[in-house]
């Protein structure tokens, strides 16, 4: 049997320890298992699984550090941020479990003397939920919680990249009194996810590339079974003329810098007036070198590494095109000295055009590209120049004109000035190539969901 090996990107790529892969006779097995459990599941109802699944949600409290820690080392990620991000995580299943009765309770539509009808929210089925390495803990949360609440069954693939994470989440989810099958866990590169997609399932849920997310749902097309997909991202950030630049700097920095640039609704693009771009290039070259890139394993390191070469070897190949066409590096642009593994420094380039693929691509890393604009259509106009359309942020204190751009923006969340979109009662998801359906929030749980209208004579 082959084995994943897990290994530290902040470490030199130490190997930190290693998992079975799992084979095609334990897939089979366990998408078999989650067809016998569906009924069960279902019919249990939503108030049984919220009391079985609650539990759970303290159970990884007590874990919090534990998985934030494996978290850092098998991602490279600063572990300040690491336990940060798993404290919010935790948040969302509690409010999963607060808010599922309430989003999954039939709803009457019309009601005469004669007659009363209904919407029934039933489960799917059997769901392939497939997740990304960047936030291995959350992804698992976002795509399997809401699931299991809605009543699906849940076969789930974490990463290769992050094998011990999923683990530590199997070896919790299956402590608890949930019926045999209501959850398994597969490990494995894209080969194992793809034999779990073209077994028994009824839904895919998938985090992840937009390449891999488009043959997802050709064979989904193909079985005719529903997909959710959250994929790429290359989110515009519109700043004009008349911002007050020490107040948007951080928002800027976190929303492209969090997690080493590597998220699909970072902000990639920054697209500024003419006539105070100078003065935020500079404000923004101040904020990144005041940051501390090393061990992701040291609390007062801002930003970690990449998490494996191969990215670091995309994102080298992508500001190389760039600067052989006439970018300017601004900070950064290089990997640290004396620091071994997958890291580089935050990143800021100039001189941007469109024929370079640091605009064209989706960039996963820590690198931001600027360009100028002088009017406002042609800021819109730059912002929906991409096949992506994720988030979006504007800064302006024009009100008017703020609303009047999100209205314009293709994308799938617009953020005005420093309210920040992410709260578990906002659906989430993308225009274009940036996916399909929605996660969180009421309509969230929908997605998973199965819509029966039911009709009555009284």
């Amino acid at each position: 049997m082959t084995k994943l090996i897990s290994t530290n990107p902040a470490k030199n790529y130490k190997i930190i320890r290693e998992v079975e892969i799992s084979t095609d006779k334990e897939i089979s097995e366990k998408v078999n298992c989650a067809n016998k459990a569906k009924t069960i599941w279902k019919e249990m109802g939503t108030k049984k699984r919220i009391e079985l699944l609650g539990p759970i949600l303290e159970d990884f409290k007590t874990k919090a550090d534990e998985i934030a820690n494996l978290a850092a080392k098998e991602t490279g990620r600063a572990i300040a941020e690491s336990k940060s991000i798993v404290n919010g995580h935790l948040k969302k299943i509690k409010w999963f479990l607060d808010n599922a009765e309430s989003a999954l309770s039939d709803e009457i539509t019309h009601e005469d003397d004669e007659s009363i009808h209904k919407i029934v929210y039933e489960p799917i089925g059997v769901v392939a939920v497939i997740t990304p390495w960047n936030h291995p803990f959350g992804m698992f949360v976002w795509g399997v919680i809401p699931n299991l609440l809605a009543g699906n069954t849940v076969v789930f693939k974490i990463s290769e990249e992050c094998p011990l994470v999923g683990k530590l989440i199997e070896k919790v989810m299956l402590s608890h009194n949930l019926p045999e099958g209501v959850f398994s866990e597969i490990y494995g590169a894209g080969d194992v996810g793809w034999k779990l997609v073209q077994d028994n399932i009824d839904l895919i849920w998938f985090t992840g590339s937009t390449k891999v997310g488009q043959q997802l749902y050709k064979l989904a097309g193909d079985k005719f079974i529903k997909v959710v997909l959250e994929l790429g991202g290359s989110n515009p950030c519109l700043v004009f003329e008349d911002v007050d630049i020490k107040k948007i700097v951080s928002k800027i920095y976190a929303k492209r810098f969090k997690l080493c640039g590597q998220t699909c609704d970072a902000l990639k693009r920054l697209i500024v007036h003419k006539s105070v771009s100078e003065k935020l290039i500079e404000a923004l070259k101040q904020e990144i070198e005041s940051k501390k890139v090393g061990d992701s394993e040291n609390f007062e390191t801002d930003i970690g590494s990449l998490v494996a070469e191969r990215q670091l070897v995309l994102l080298e190949s992508q500001i190389k095109d760039a600067l052989d066409k006439g970018a300017k590096i601004i900070t950064g642009g290089h990997s640290p000295e004396k620091i071994n593994g997958a890291f580089y420094l935050p990143t800021l380039l100039m001189n941007i055009t469109k024929d370079m693929r640091i605009w064209s691509e989706e960039t996963f890393g820590p690198v931001l590209p600027v360009i100028t604009f002088e009017t406002e259509e042609e800021a819109i106009s730059l912002a929906n120049d991409s096949i992506y359309g994720l988030g979006s942020i504007v800064f302006t204190k024009d009100i008017e004109r703020a609303k009047r751009i999100a209205s314009k923006i293709n994308s799938g969340t617009v953020e005005i000035n420093n309210a920040l979109h992410w709260l578990s009662c906002n659906p989430f998801g993308g225009y274009k190539k940036s996916g399909m359906g929605r996660e969180h929030g009421i309509i969230g749980f929908r997605e998973l969901c199965q819509i029966k209208v039911i009709s009555m004579e009284k």
